[in-house]
């Protein structure tokens, strides 16, 4: 053991994290029950400083996307991240604090003693967080990941946010596990795509006439982009975003001083309209709504986010909608109902998704084609259904709701209860949006609310508010306030009333 004076005792502060470092090794050191702690300093999903984040009830919340850790032990809560806390050992001498560099070994692998096989269909967000959280609450047996797509799930979050701004290549977005991680926890991939399921025999068929077998077994398809259907939507320059081979094939087409035109408001059709904005082209978006997320976020933060864009050069178009989109063999305009032409290079349809569920008719269905889950995210006896595909109970209403960390929540969740649990969705919707460098973040999901507050402006961040329902915060959104969302994420999963959270945030 080789340990470093680090802090004084005095130093670390009892609402949040001190940050320190042994080199280029950085540490957070928390106060929990009385006690210190020292863990790795960066959040392992995307290397958030964690001394930003809140100590709240126990947990360490990180300051970007919210994920939870258990300060006493450093244990994963809430995704997004997939790993617990590195712990590294410490001592307090009188009042200083000395630390050890190298930190506690956790292998977290169980042995392969169960003979049961458990499936996985699809290998995204919510996927991939549930084989990680199958291994670490310790199941033993087969896990096999059936995903239509070659690669191993990566974040496409980064995709409308960063690979289209050209700040990262389609190659360079992140997985959310390397090969490693498959290889060490017995986690057999399969490059297939089902075409349907016998839930009464427990049996999945692909297309390719396999039939793979399962004792339980999770389906995690997401969302697929609703296609543009316009004549012309066939033309080669029309894009959908949903995956890394479509994000080249945009990037393939797209160059400076070209011109872009985004047919849809949704958070990703802005998100690609920023990104191609920073890339240098002409972006013209198709809205269907005059104040962008209004919905969501209310009319203040929405009218700021579209200001934002036209600040940045974005033009809108509002109130007409394309008839079609003309070109010789490929794009050149898309006409509007109003006789309008806009001029075109390439166009990028972002005009929402739907639950990727047509191998599941077996199932029943909503009307969207979603699965309805019970609190426990059970579809049928030994089946369960997570994320964007999935209709669940959110405060007693039926709810599907198409979040990235949420989905993970969702995968959890379903982990837990196919290994004997009872856990159900009690948490926080939250969700962040990235527009030219600024980063949104929304707590909640209020469909009503009768009051709306504000600390800061929202065409001048920071800025954080707060929507509340018969004086209980429903929602909140901010930019540059990461810190106080972080503590909102836990305190909200109890009744919060407005005055008590604006004197959290003060605090």
């Amino acid at each position: 053991m080789s340990l470093h004076r680090v802090a004084r005792f005095a130093d670390v502060p009892e609402d949040r994290g001190l940050e320190v470092k042994i080199g280029d090794c950085k540490i957070v050191l928390l106060r929990a029950a009385g006690e210190l702690r020292a863990f790795q300093g960066e959040c392992p999903h995307a290397g958030a400083p964690l001394a930003d984040g809140a100590l709240c009830h126990g947990r360490l919340i990180c300051p970007w996307h919210k994920a939870a850790f258990r300060a006493e032990d450093g244990a994963l809560c809430e995704p997004p991240a997939l790993d617990s806390l590195k712990r590294y050992p410490l001592e307090v001498r009188g009042d200083e604090v000395w630390v050890d560099d190298q930190p506690i070994a956790d292998p977290h692998i169980p042995p392969a003693d169960d003979t049961r096989t458990f499936v996985i269909v699809g290998a995204g967000a919510a996927g991939t967080a549930c084989a990680a959280a199958l291994r670490e609450k310790g199941f033993g047996g087969r896990i096999k990941m059936i995903d239509r797509e070659p690669d191993a799930g990566y974040d496409r979050t980064a995709l409308s946010k960063f690979v289209l701004a050209g700040e990262m290549s389609p190659e360079e977005t992140p997985p959310l596990r390397d090969e490693d991680f498959y290889k060490e926890q017995r986690i057999e991939r399969i490059q297939g795509e089902i075409s349907s399921l016998d839930a009464a025999a427990k049996t999945l068929h692909l297309r390719d006439g396999q039939t793979v077998n399962y004792d339980a077994a999770v389906l995690a398809t997401g969302g697929e982009p609703n296609p543009l259907e316009l004549p012309g939507a066939d033309l080669p320059q029309v894009f959908l975003l949903r995956s890394k081979a479509q994000a080249e094939q945009i990037m393939n087409a797209a160059a400076p001083d070209q011109r872009a035109v985004i047919i849809g408001d949704s958070f990703i059709a802005l998100e690609c309209a920023s990104a191609l904005r920073q890339h240098g082209l002409d972006v013209t978006v198709l809205a269907r709504h005059a104040v962008p997320f209004a919905a969501q976020f209310g009319d203040a933060v929405g009218k700021a986010i579209r200001a934002l864009h036209e600040e940045n050069g974005v033009k809108f178009v509002t109130e007409h909608e394309a008839q079609e989109i003309t070109g010789s063999g490929k794009v050149e305009a898309v006409l509007l109902d109003n006789g309008l032409r806009l001029s075109a290079d390439l166009v990028v349809a972002g005009v929402g998704v739907h639950p990727a569920t047509e191998a599941f008719a077996s199932l029943p269905r909503e009307k969207d084609q979603s699965l309805r889950v019970d609190d426990g995210m059970r579809v049928a006896e030994g089946l369960w259904a997570i994320g964007d595909i999935a209709t669940f109970p959110l405060s007693g209403q039926p709810q599907r709701i198409e979040h990235w960390r949420l989905a993970q929540q969702h995968a959890r969740i379903a982990a837990a209860n196919m290994l004997g649990g009872n856990e159900h969705y009690l948490d926080v919707p939250f969700f962040w949006t990235w527009h030219f460098g600024k980063n949104y973040e929304y707590l909640g999901h209020a469909e009503q609310w009768d009051e709306v507050e504000f600390m800061g402006e929202p065409e001048q961040p920071p800025f954080i508010g707060l929507f509340g329902k018969n004086g209980i915060v429903v929602a909140a959104v901010a930019c540059e306030k990461e810190r106080a969302m972080a503590t909102l994420a836990e305190r909200m999963k109890q009744p919060l009333s407005i005055e008590e959270a604006w004197q959290l945030i003060r605090e």
